[in-house]
């Protein structure tokens, strides 16, 4: 079970605002991004980490896949010790890297066998399409990381562990491919309509407001108040799972809102 232990900020008194289970966020995460950090242990320097850059794939339950070189440092590290974490980033994040999402995968990498190879490629190409350059090379390899345990840091204040069997049963949100569009359109054409959902939903007098991310349930928002930055979390009447009822819901939250302001 996930645990969300609020040491990186003051404690409230005020009842979280439901949110999407970590595991199914974790989902959300490794679908969007295509790249991550992989640290394996060193051959060279034993006890120690060893971290790449390191492009990724994903198979059905969501375990992380991987083309790499045999000559390359973090497989051979691998060739003498499977086990290794995979850090994955919210990507396009540009604000405190602090206050992004991030996952720490934990898990053993090993080379793929040939019966899996060919769906595995058949993904990893389309996530990665200049890969089909090298991946035929006699040197390249897809592998496969049996994902054990998972950190989830969803931003200040909220983190905690994920249960791999959690993680494997979720899917990613239905708005994950159209997230950064809904997010972009309300940030540059509506930032009047996020200091109404503040005021209205949130009770909070925000000066401005950007929003930071949506998904089935509601959506983030970073608001400037007068005491600095406030993150907060407001959510749909009603679960929406596309653009378009993302559209409408938020259209209809912000007629309600304005309806209620004192004449």
């Amino acid at each position: 079970m996930e645990s969300r232990p609020q040491h990186a900020a003051p404690p409230s008194t005020t009842p979280p605002v439901p949110e999407p289970p970590f595991a199914e966020r974790v989902r959300t995460l490794l679908h969007v991004a295509r790249t991550g950090t992989l640290a394996t242990h060193s051959r060279k320097q034993p006890g120690f980490p060893f971290a790449s850059i390191m492009p990724y794939g994903l198979e059905v339950g969501g375990q992380p896949t991987f083309l790499i070189s045999s000559m390359a440092m973090h497989t051979q590290n691998l060739a003498a010790d499977p086990r290794a974490s995979l850090l994955v980033a919210q990507p396009g994040w540009n604000e405190d890297p602090l206050a992004g999402a991030r996952a720490t995968l934990i898990g053993e990498v090993r080379r793929s066998d040939a019966a899996t190879s060919t769906a595995m490629r058949d993904e990893y190409l389309a996530r990665h399409p200049n890969a089909r350059y090298w991946v035929d090379f006699d040197d390249f390899a897809f592998y496969a990381m049996d994902v054990v345990d998972l950190y989830y840091v969803a931003g200040f204040g909220a983190m905690g562990w994920v249960a791999a069997s959690e993680y494997g049963s979720a899917t990613p949100d239905p708005l994950v491919d159209v997230e950064h569009t809904i997010v972009s359109h309300m940030n540059a054409d509506h930032a009047d309509a996020l200091v109404v959902y503040c005021r209205h939903y949130a009770g909070i007098a925000a000066e401005s407001a950007t929003m930071t991310a949506v998904d089935r349930m509601g959506f983030r928002m970073r608001a400037q108040v007068a005491e600095g930055l406030k993150g907060i979390r407001v959510n749909f009447p009603v679960e929406v799972r596309s653009s378009e009822q993302a559209r409408t819901v938020l259209v209809g939250m912000l007629r309600d809102a304005r309806a209620a302001e004192p004449r």
